[in-house]
């Protein structure tokens, strides 16, 4: 997905000399095509993120319109108070961008994974949060994002990652971007587990006989309850499928949706517990670890359903 932002951004920089890249001495290989090419409108803060936030801020009270490239954790958290005062506040068109989102740093260890950073996002009012699940969602939305008022948190993954989306369907913010429909339960997932919930569907079908629906919710805020009330109203099974802490993020938001809506289904989240991670080692590795991979989700999932 980096690099389709990337080249996203390329093509709205040449539309609107608005638009801005800025960022805290990070993203090379990736970034170097914007800077060659709009070097007056390429900023490196150094390893600053709170600064990088900060100065994005005041080009978009300057009437600029400035994306902010850093990884996930430390673009949401390092610089939180600058996001919430200077862009979520003053309601500032400004883009955090941030890579890595959910154990794609998984060698890393516990400092640069980011599992909590959706639910610091959907907390703070006038924020949009964004999580495509593949390059065609993020080039769709990154692309749409120009036209947000107010700030945008957009999470990507990693880079290389395949396109699974139907890319003859409609992709707008704040719409449920539909895989697949199914009779027996409903699957959603937020952002890099997108693939994850296309396998477990799969499996389900062939290993269990299980038909479920599928969509990707890259729009966490705002939710698209439309979508869930349909969903719920089937009297089906609901489960949320995401790499982030289990609370706060998608399935909270899918969870306060059906909370309010007045009507009893079974409902289950799958996502990572609320520690943080010990382990180290590749994406897959961890999430085997938290039985966050395919056969352990599809073996779940099955048993929700033949309970119910």
């Amino acid at each position: 997905m980096r690099t389709t932002f990337i080249n996203t951004l390329m093509r709205l920089a040449e539309e609107d000399t608005r638009v801005f890249l800025v960022i805290a001495d990070l993203g090379f290989s990736v970034v170097e095509e914007f800077e060659r090419t709009f070097p007056d409108r390429f900023i490196n803060t150094g390893i600053a993120e709170a600064n990088a936030v900060s100065i994005a801020a005041g080009l978009a009270l300057s009437g600029k319109l400035p994306y902010v490239y850093g990884i996930a954790p430390f673009i949401t958290m390092r610089a939180f108070e600058q996001v919430r005062v200077d862009c979520a506040y003053m309601k500032t068109n400004v883009r955090l961008v941030g890579v890595g989102g959910g154990l794609s740093y998984g060698p890393a260890g516990a400092t640069h994974h980011a599992v909590e950073d959706i639910a610091i996002m959907r907390a703070l009012p006038n924020m949009t949060v964004l999580a495509p699940g593949d390059p065609w969602e993020a080039e769709h939305l990154i692309a749409q994002s120009k036209e947000i008022q107010g700030p945008v948190y957009i999470r990507l993954g990693k880079n290389k990652e395949p396109v699974v989306s139907d890319t003859t369907a409609n992709c707008r913010i704040g719409r449920a971007n539909i895989y697949c429909d199914g009779t027996d339960l409903s699957i959603l997932t937020a952002g890099n587990t997108f693939e994850l919930g296309t396998q477990v569907v799969r499996t389900l079908s062939n290993g269990y006989g299980i038909k479920a629906s599928l969509a990707n919710i890259h729009t966490v805020k705002p939710f698209d309850a439309e979508y869930l009330y349909h969903r719920i109203k089937t009297g089906r099974p609901v489960v949320t499928i995401e790499e982030h802490n289990i609370i706060g993020g998608l399935g909270s938001a899918a969870a306060e949706v059906i909370a309010e809506s007045g009507i009893r289904v079974t409902f289950k989240r799958f996502a990572l517990p609320d520690e943080y991670s010990h382990y180290v080692g590749s994406q897959e590795y961890i999430r085997s670890r938290w039985r966050l991979d395919c056969a352990s989700l599809a073996e779940e999932i099955a048993s929700l359903v033949q309970r119910k």
